[in-house]
């Protein structure tokens, strides 16, 4: 008699093989036999005219502080996940000093759109160096496997206080102790190093990232020091505004630690062609033996505008700052009554020079009515701007009529990064770029404007099934990069393929029922923070480690998952068959 028996599914392995339809036995925490299986099973879920998957393992998010006081990590649970990788962009909670713990959330705050007042609430602070915040992340409940990475703004201002975020260049014997507490945390199982060099990442006050100029006596130190370890992958995200010198540093990082780096990939409107070079880059460093891969989104970065969200296109319209605030139903109310409406829409407001605010609030060629059910490739035609010029009006009264929706809980569509030629065709160069893997999703992160957890279930309906505007991808080589391919990523070898012997993390879906749902506003976080979910149906049940943690995305209250210290090897007994090319 088996644990559970999954009987009659189309089995899509995690190895880019063409499905079979299969039983699958578990015993434990481990899948015992796929094929045929004749024994019984203690609880059996019927997957006949469903797909059977691994479960998904989420490379990019920023569940650092929700990790400590919520199991479940939704909205990315809505979609499949089964592992989930925190720590990413340089950011996280430790090594934190007591007296820098405000500092730390404040830049959480500023760079990933968290509230600082829910981290506040929900942050218990029982620890100070990383392998502390390890400890307590292993004793925090979870339906989920979670894996760390140590960030390197926290590490930068544990050793060099205020002169981190000041940007002052390291010391040799400030990066020489930077690099200690790298390995030191890479030594108690943190999966990796990240960091950040882009202008997009700023504390709450508006301050750069303390990363932003760390010069590569300083990176080159810490990645020197990770390869003697022989231990841990590189992750970071750049602006590459001098492409080639700038990837040439960073290319440094892996000649000399030998360790696997990630870069992430975003086509910009202001430097439409950047990501381009980057790729062509990273194939340069393949072809000469380097490990480096670029991490790739499945759709646009998305904004979410709205009257219920953090930003929306009148924000800095002085009519509108007078309501702004309010509960909602009197902001629609207003918004409503004809006097305020026409002095609204009349009044030209002021713009920051060089902000990118100016182009959300303006740029109504990118702007689309979500819906019910998103479509995240909406054509030109379907814009606000192309809108108004059928209608001969103005596009800020589109943007008006679209926001009062749904009595005022309508969100606005907003394709920020790679929607440059207005489709996905950029988007489907990086996702079929052989040097990329599937990521950015930010899980946990952007609470008010962006609900992007939702990427796994955009790969499988949009790529996999429903896309008009372009070719469809097959749906083996979808599920292998959210699979097989992301744990290999991030050294997690014992995940990611439904075979004999490997880790009992499992996917029941009802693929041709698979509905994503738009995003929409709660306040569940600590102290009734806000934020932005995104729904599913079609999850039939979601298994981590042999046990059925989530039916329909939902959770069931088994908490089977664990904190994953280190890279995992392939398990000596697991029986895998050859990928297909």
């Amino acid at each position: 008699m088996h644990d559970l028996v999954i009987r009659g599914g189309t089995v899509y392995d995690g190895t880019g093989r063409k499905p079979i339809e299969a039983d699958i036995a578990i015993d434990g925490r481990t899948i015992v036999a796929v094929g045929k299986v004749e024994g019984g099973g203690r609880e059996e879920i019927d997957a006949r005219g469903q797909i059977v998957t691994p479960g998904f393992v989420d490379v990019h998010t920023h569940y650092d502080g929700q990790v400590t006081w919520d199991p479940y990590l939704q909205p990315s649970t809505f979609h499949g996940v089964t592992t989930a990788v925190m720590g990413n962009c340089g950011v996280g909670f430790a090594p934190c000093k007591p007296e820098q713990r405000e500092w730390l959330l404040g830049l959480m705050e500023g760079v990933e759109d968290i509230p600082g007042t829910a981290l506040a609430e929900g942050i218990k602070w029982n620890w100070e160096s990383f392998p502390e915040y390890m400890n307590a992340v292993e004793a925090s409940p979870l339906a989920l496997d979670v894996g760390l990475q140590v960030p390197h703004a926290a590490v930068r201002a544990y050793v060099m206080g205020e002169r981190a975020p000041a940007l002052e260049p390291a010391t040799e014997a400030e990066t020489e102790a930077m690099a200690r507490l790298v390995v030191d945390a890479l030594d108690a199982g943190a999966l990796g190093f990240s960091t950040s060099r882009t202008l997009k990442h700023r504390d709450k006050h508006g301050a750069s990232t303390p990363t932003l100029k760390a010069e590569a006596d300083e990176l080159h130190g810490i990645a020197r020091a990770m390869g003697k370890a022989g231990k841990g992958v590189l992750q970071l995200i750049a602006d590459f505004k001098d492409t080639d010198a700038e990837f040439a540093m960073l290319r440094g990082m892996v000649e000399l630690s030998g360790r696997p780096m990630s870069i992430t990939i975003e086509q910009d409107d202001r430097w439409p062609t950047v990501w381009k070079r980057v790729l062509d880059n990273i194939a340069a460093a393949n072809e000469a033996g380097l490990p480096i891969r670029g991490q790739v989104p499945p759709r646009a970065t998305g904004l979410l505008l709205g009257l219920t969200a953090s930003l929306n296109p009148f924000v800095m319209h002085q009519t509108f700052r007078q309501i702004w605030g309010a509960p909602l139903a009197e902001q629609v109310k207003a918004l409503r009554d004809p006097e305020f409406r026409a002095k609204l829409l009349a009044e030209e407001p002021a713009y920051p020079a060089g902000e990118i605010i100016e182009m959300i609030c303006t740029a109504y060629h990118k702007m689309f009515a979500l819906g019910e059910k998103p479509n995240y490739e909406p054509a030109p035609e379907e814009s606000v701007k192309a809108r108004a010029e059928r209608a001969g009006k103005n596009p800020r009264e589109i943007v008006l009529d679209l926001m009062l929706e749904r009595d005022g809980r309508a969100l606005i569509y907003f394709p920020l990064m790679n929607y440059h030629c207005g489709s996905l065709a950029d988007v489907e160069t990086m996702l079929t770029h052989p040097n990329t893997a599937f990521g950015l999703s930010d899980g946990g992160a952007h609470c008010g404007i962006i609900c992007d957890a939702s990427f796994p279930s955009t790969l499988l309906t949009h790529w996999g099934r429903d896309r008009t505007r372009g070719r469809k991808l097959p749906l083996e080589w979808l599920i292998h990069g959210l699979t097989g391919r992301n744990a290999e990523l991030v050294g997690l070898n014992d995940r990611g393929v439904l075979a004999p012997g490997m880790k009992a993390d499992v996917n029941v879906i009802d693929f041709d029922g698979l509905t994503l749902y738009s995003p929409r506003i709660v306040n569940d976080l600590p102290a009734g923070g806000k934020r932005l979910i995104q729904e599913t149906d079609g999850y039939t049940a979601s298994i981590v480690s042999g046990v059925v943690a989530f039916r329909n995305g939902q959770p069931t209250g088994k908490l089977n998952g664990k904190l994953v210290r280190g890279a995992q090897a392939r398990p000596a007994g697991a029986r895998i068959s050859a990928a297909a090319d």
